[in-house]
């Protein structure tokens, strides 16, 4: 039998295999946002093909996010409990599974309920590719490692819509449901392959299920009702009793995390001052990157009168610039101070939302492009900066509830910020049914002010 101990590795692929190791936890995140953006293209023949509504449908991409979330914050527990390497392999297996139950999904129920499972196992994902580098690096080599796994990961989502809509107009829409499961098959390889047997004592204490089980319905509830929130005529009722169910159930689970022996949500990491404002800083992360890849194609198309094709290759150039500047922001956050990145790519991306909320049927489509790097440029020096700065602090043993902590963070901001600029759009001054080029700018200077804000605490970041 292969010895896969730390020391046999080491053994066996010198330096490389941490190298190795970081390309095996990049294959889960890769499948899994993969899956969130791929999915978005298929929509119109998913619901045509079950003869279903906007109202069913948007629980495809809102189950994935909302179950996405939850999930996150249950690595730590898993970790400790079972190790890395046993860990990601059954998440990388049953997303897999759950990957092809949903391809063939007789019913929408189905198929929702994959997307759901499909969330929740990318939610165990994510935050190991974290955990892992911070394990195995030095701490001067930390934020290069992090900017080498950005760069790699970026190609997803700037892959995804294209490779959505080659599958849905060549083949069908189910084999959206079946293009991630060949990464994640073959993440398990490489995980049984280069990822260490755990080194430490593997420890046991009682899962806080009261914890999770207040935090879904938390999350769940809350989305529920923003979503509604967009469509309101009738809704009110069902609005109002998902605003209460959510706002009672967040209390109950701040009490319960505050007084649990073994919490899900580690607080006593939050009153750690770098730590807390990385966490600020990542839900600003999180707005920034999931509000401006939703409204830039809209903003383009319905504001600005460019095709979708148009739109596509507006975000080209930037997905690319993006996965350039990741190893050399990485590169930065092992030599210079965090705040310092982050202030910059926080700047950087407001000036990118400023220039699209100036912009109007004048604009040619250079400029556009040119506004769109800019903004992930900010991004790219945001994202290794903050990883650096939440966990180069904490202990080894808080690395695991740290990685699930700030990643959960990230996509909590995302799934709010979306929603906050789809109500923005909603409420706004429409024309023909769509929201007028004014409604866009507002979008734009709120996703702005937003990034701008956490500007203060990420300033105070030490180190």
């Amino acid at each position: 039998m292969t010895d896969h101990s730390l020391e046999a590795l080491r053994s066996r692929y010198g330096d490389r295999w941490r190298w190795f190791a970081v390309a095996t936890v990049m294959l889960g995140t890769i499948a899994t946002v993969l899956s969130a953006t791929i999915v978005n293209v298929a929509l119109p023949d998913i619901m045509a093909e079950f003869g279903i509504g906007q109202g069913q449908a948007h629980w495809l991409a809102t189950g994935f996010i909302a179950a996405m979330t939850i999930t996150m914050l249950t690595t730590g527990w898993l970790l400790d409990h079972f190790g890395l390497r046993k860990t990601l392999a059954t998440a990388m297996l049953m997303f897999s599974a759950v990957s092809i139950v949903g391809g063939f999904s007789p019913t929408p129920e189905t198929l929702i309920a994959a997307r759901v499972a499909q969330g929740a196992f990318a939610g165990l994902m994510q935050p190991m590719a974290m955990y892992l580098v911070f394990r195995i690096f030095p701490k001067e080599r930390r934020g290069q490692a992090m900017g080498i796994y950005g760069m790699g990961v970026i190609l997803a989502p700037a892959l995804g819509p294209v490779l959505g809509g080659v599958l849905v107009d060549q083949l069908n829409w189910r084999f959206v449901m079946f293009a991630p499961v060949p990464v994640t098959l073959f993440g398990v390889y490489m995980v049984w392959k280069f990822l260490p047997r755990p080194v430490a004592v593997l420890e046991s204490y009682p899962f806080d299920l009261k914890g999770f089980l207040l935090l879904a319905v938390t999350i769940l509830f809350s989305l529920d009702a923003l979503n509604r929130l967009q469509m309101p005529a009738g809704n009110v009722p069902m609005i109002s009793l998902g605003a209460l169910v959510a706002a009672t159930t967040l209390v109950l689970f701040i009490l319960r995390e505050r007084s649990a022996p073994h919490p899900l949500l580690q607080i006593k990491l939050l009153r750690k001052p770098s730590f807390l404002y990385a966490n600020i800083g990542a839900i600003a992360l999180g707005l920034a990157l999931f509000g401006s890849t939703y409204l830039i194609p809209l903003f383009v198309q319905t504001a600005l009168d460019f095709s979708a094709t148009d739109a596509g290759l507006m975000m080209l150039p930037a997905g690319i610039v993006l996965g350039l500047t990741f190893p050399i922001a990485g590169r930065m956050a092992d030599r210079r101070s965090p705040r310092l990145l982050i202030t910059f790519g926080m700047a950087m991306f407001a000036l990118s939302a400023a220039l699209f909320a100036l912009s109007d049927l004048t604009v040619g489509f250079g400029w556009l492009a040119l506004w769109a790097i800019i903004g992930r440029i900010g991004l790219g020096f945001m994202l290794p900066a903050l990883s650096t700065g939440a966990l180069n602090p904490l202990e080894t043993h808080e690395l695991g509830y740290g990685s699930s902590t700030i990643n959960f963070t990230r996509q909590l901001g995302g799934a709010y910020g979306i929603n906050l600029v789809a109500l923005t759009l909603e409420y706004g001054e429409h024309a023909g049914g769509l929201p007028t080029i004014g409604t866009f700018h507002t979008a734009w200077w709120l996703v702005a002010g937003f990034v701008l804000l956490a500007v203060w605490p990420v300033w105070r970041i030490r180190g």
